[in-house]
Protein backbone atom coordinates (compact mmCIF):
# COMPACT_ATOMS: atom_id res chain seq x y z
CA UNK A 1 0.00 0.00 0.00
CA UNK A 2 1.59 3.43 -1.57
CA UNK A 3 0.70 5.78 1.46
CA UNK A 4 0.93 9.91 1.19
CA UNK A 5 1.50 11.25 5.00
CA UNK A 6 1.00 14.69 5.80
CA UNK A 7 0.91 16.76 8.80
CA UNK A 8 0.48 20.82 9.13
CA UNK A 9 -0.29 20.86 12.85
CA UNK A 10 3.03 22.11 14.15
CA UNK A 11 6.10 25.16 12.64
CA UNK A 12 7.27 22.22 10.95
CA UNK A 13 5.55 21.07 7.86
CA UNK A 14 6.13 17.44 7.06
CA UNK A 15 4.89 15.28 4.07
CA UNK A 16 6.44 11.98 2.72
CA UNK A 17 5.51 8.64 1.09
CA UNK A 18 6.03 5.34 2.44
CA UNK A 19 5.22 1.90 1.54
CA UNK A 20 3.02 0.02 3.73
CA UNK A 21 2.61 -3.98 4.19
CA UNK A 22 1.37 -5.85 7.11
CA UNK A 23 4.09 -8.17 6.56
CA UNK A 24 7.26 -5.50 5.85
CA UNK A 25 5.73 -2.55 7.69
CA UNK A 26 6.29 0.79 6.39
CA UNK A 27 9.21 2.38 4.17
CA UNK A 28 9.59 5.74 3.64
CA UNK A 29 10.62 6.19 0.28
CA UNK A 30 10.75 10.52 0.26
CA UNK A 31 9.95 13.09 2.73
CA UNK A 32 10.60 16.50 3.38
CA UNK A 33 10.29 18.69 6.35
CA UNK A 34 10.26 22.39 6.46
CA UNK A 35 10.27 24.72 8.78
CA UNK A 36 7.33 26.76 7.71
CA UNK A 37 5.93 28.80 10.34
CA UNK A 38 2.80 30.17 9.13
CA UNK A 39 3.33 29.73 5.40
CA UNK A 40 1.65 25.76 5.40
CA UNK A 41 -0.75 26.72 2.14
CA UNK A 42 2.57 27.99 -0.23
CA UNK A 43 4.57 25.14 0.94
CA UNK A 44 2.45 21.78 1.16
CA UNK A 45 1.62 21.37 -2.30
CA UNK A 46 4.89 21.70 -3.58
CA UNK A 47 6.22 19.51 -1.25
CA UNK A 48 3.85 16.86 -2.51
CA UNK A 49 4.97 17.31 -5.90
CA UNK A 50 8.55 16.69 -4.41
CA UNK A 51 8.08 13.44 -2.83
CA UNK A 52 6.28 11.72 -5.57
CA UNK A 53 8.93 12.94 -7.63
CA UNK A 54 11.55 11.96 -5.60
CA UNK A 55 9.79 8.63 -5.18
CA UNK A 56 9.24 8.27 -8.54
CA UNK A 57 5.58 7.98 -8.06
CA UNK A 58 2.30 9.74 -9.02
CA UNK A 59 -0.77 10.71 -6.98
CA UNK A 60 -2.38 7.69 -9.81
CA UNK A 61 -0.11 5.33 -7.81
CA UNK A 62 -1.61 5.66 -4.47
CA UNK A 63 -3.27 3.81 -1.94
CA UNK A 64 -4.25 6.20 0.58
CA UNK A 65 -3.68 9.71 2.47
CA UNK A 66 -2.75 9.85 5.92
CA UNK A 67 -2.98 13.49 7.83
CA UNK A 68 -2.75 14.95 10.85
CA UNK A 69 -5.70 16.10 12.94
CA UNK A 70 -3.57 18.03 15.60
CA UNK A 71 -3.86 19.56 17.91
CA UNK A 72 -2.87 22.40 16.66
CA UNK A 73 -3.65 26.09 15.47
CA UNK A 74 -6.80 26.49 13.41
CA UNK A 75 -5.52 28.14 10.32
CA UNK A 76 -2.70 25.15 9.64
CA UNK A 77 -4.95 22.61 10.74
CA UNK A 78 -7.43 23.15 8.27
CA UNK A 79 -4.12 23.93 5.65
CA UNK A 80 -3.91 20.11 5.68
CA UNK A 81 -6.51 18.15 6.37
CA UNK A 82 -8.79 19.99 3.50
CA UNK A 83 -5.75 19.20 1.27
CA UNK A 84 -5.72 15.64 2.24
CA UNK A 85 -9.57 16.08 1.53
CA UNK A 86 -9.16 16.90 -1.25
CA UNK A 87 -6.55 14.74 -2.70
CA UNK A 88 -9.08 11.82 -1.46
CA UNK A 89 -11.97 13.48 -3.44
CA UNK A 90 -10.16 14.16 -6.51
CA UNK A 91 -8.27 10.22 -6.88
CA UNK A 92 -11.06 8.41 -4.94
CA UNK A 93 -9.04 7.51 -2.17
CA UNK A 94 -9.57 7.39 1.52
CA UNK A 95 -8.41 9.21 3.70
CA UNK A 96 -7.63 8.78 7.30
CA UNK A 97 -6.90 10.93 10.54
CA UNK A 98 -4.63 10.51 13.62
CA UNK A 99 -3.70 12.41 16.16
CA UNK A 100 -0.39 14.38 15.27
CA UNK A 101 1.11 13.83 18.86
CA UNK A 102 1.07 9.91 18.30
CA UNK A 103 3.50 10.48 15.27
CA UNK A 104 6.30 12.53 17.41
CA UNK A 105 8.56 9.59 18.63
CA UNK A 106 7.76 6.15 19.77
CA UNK A 107 7.78 3.64 22.64
CA UNK A 108 7.45 4.91 26.36
CA UNK A 109 7.58 8.89 26.34
CA UNK A 110 5.59 12.29 27.06
CA UNK A 111 4.82 14.20 23.94
CA UNK A 112 5.04 18.09 23.94
CA UNK A 113 4.13 20.71 21.48
CA UNK A 114 3.80 24.64 21.16
CA UNK A 115 -0.04 25.56 21.64
CA UNK A 116 0.51 29.52 21.78
CA UNK A 117 -0.33 31.45 24.17
CA UNK A 118 2.66 30.18 26.44
CA UNK A 119 1.12 26.78 26.28
CA UNK A 120 1.97 23.39 25.35
CA UNK A 121 -0.32 20.33 23.91
CA UNK A 122 0.96 17.21 26.04
CA UNK A 123 -0.28 13.57 25.61
CA UNK A 124 1.92 10.28 27.23
CA UNK A 125 2.21 7.12 26.15
CA UNK A 126 3.30 3.81 27.27
CA UNK A 127 6.01 1.23 26.14
CA UNK A 128 3.84 -0.09 23.06
CA UNK A 129 3.26 3.55 22.43
CA UNK A 130 -0.36 3.37 22.83
CA UNK A 131 -1.65 6.22 24.47
CA UNK A 132 -2.68 6.67 28.28
CA UNK A 133 -3.51 10.29 28.71
CA UNK A 134 -4.47 13.39 26.52
CA UNK A 135 -4.04 15.11 23.76
CA UNK A 136 -4.29 18.04 26.42
CA UNK A 137 -3.92 21.88 26.44
CA UNK A 138 -1.93 23.21 29.54
CA UNK A 139 0.49 25.85 30.80
CA UNK A 140 4.16 24.01 31.00
CA UNK A 141 3.85 24.31 34.95
CA UNK A 142 0.79 22.54 34.97
CA UNK A 143 1.00 19.80 32.06
CA UNK A 144 0.67 16.37 33.55
CA UNK A 145 3.78 14.63 31.65
CA UNK A 146 6.78 12.36 32.76
CA UNK A 147 10.41 11.75 31.35
CA UNK A 148 11.19 10.79 29.01
CA UNK A 149 9.62 13.97 27.28
CA UNK A 150 10.13 14.76 23.64
CA UNK A 151 8.90 17.30 21.50
CA UNK A 152 9.79 21.05 21.88
CA UNK A 153 12.79 22.06 23.45
CA UNK A 154 12.10 25.33 24.32
CA UNK A 155 9.67 24.53 27.19
CA UNK A 156 12.54 21.95 29.11
CA UNK A 157 13.09 25.25 31.40
CA UNK A 158 9.22 25.70 32.48
CA UNK A 159 8.28 21.91 32.24
CA UNK A 160 11.39 21.40 34.81
CA UNK A 161 12.64 18.86 32.85
CA UNK A 162 15.04 17.48 29.75
CA UNK A 163 12.90 17.62 26.09
CA UNK A 164 14.85 15.69 23.73
CA UNK A 165 13.56 17.43 20.29
CA UNK A 166 11.35 15.52 18.02
CA UNK A 167 9.13 16.64 15.07
CA UNK A 168 6.42 14.23 13.46
CA UNK A 169 7.12 11.84 10.83
CA UNK A 170 6.08 10.32 7.80
CA UNK A 171 7.12 7.04 9.63
CA UNK A 172 5.09 7.98 12.85
CA UNK A 173 1.89 9.00 11.13
CA UNK A 174 2.01 6.01 8.89
CA UNK A 175 2.31 3.73 12.48
CA UNK A 176 -0.13 6.01 14.42
CA UNK A 177 -2.77 5.03 11.01
CA UNK A 178 -1.89 1.41 10.78
CA UNK A 179 -5.42 0.60 12.80
CA UNK A 180 -6.86 2.04 9.87
CA UNK A 181 -5.31 1.03 6.94
CA UNK A 182 -7.22 -0.98 4.83
CA UNK A 183 -10.71 0.34 6.42
CA UNK A 184 -13.53 2.11 5.62
CA UNK A 185 -12.33 6.22 6.36
CA UNK A 186 -14.18 8.05 9.28
CA UNK A 187 -14.63 11.77 8.78
CA UNK A 188 -12.24 13.90 9.66
CA UNK A 189 -12.25 16.18 12.55
CA UNK A 190 -9.70 18.32 13.58
CA UNK A 191 -8.44 18.53 16.95
CA UNK A 192 -9.24 21.91 18.28
CA UNK A 193 -8.41 21.76 21.88
CA UNK A 194 -9.56 25.88 22.85
CA UNK A 195 -12.55 27.93 21.67
CA UNK A 196 -11.86 30.59 18.87
CA UNK A 197 -10.54 33.64 19.73
CA UNK A 198 -13.35 35.77 17.80
CA UNK A 199 -16.87 35.10 18.93
CA UNK A 200 -19.80 36.76 18.23
CA UNK A 201 -21.48 39.64 20.05
CA UNK A 202 -24.29 38.76 22.02
CA UNK A 203 -25.41 42.43 22.38
CA UNK A 204 -27.15 44.54 19.86
CA UNK A 205 -25.97 48.04 19.02
CA UNK A 206 -28.43 50.52 18.24
CA UNK A 207 -28.54 51.84 14.37
CA UNK A 208 -27.25 55.73 14.09
CA UNK A 209 -29.12 58.05 12.39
Amino acid sequence: MLVLALDTATPTLVVGLARWSPDGGTEVLAERAVESGNRHAELLTPAVREVLAEAGAAMADLDAVVTGLGPGPYTGLRVGIVTAAAFGDARGLPVHGVCSLDAIGSGARSVVTDARRKEVHWATYDGTGQRLTGPGVDRPEDAPVGDPVVGDVRFAERLGRTVTAADVTTAGLVRAAVPLLGRPPVPLEPLYLRRPDAVPSVTRKAVSQ
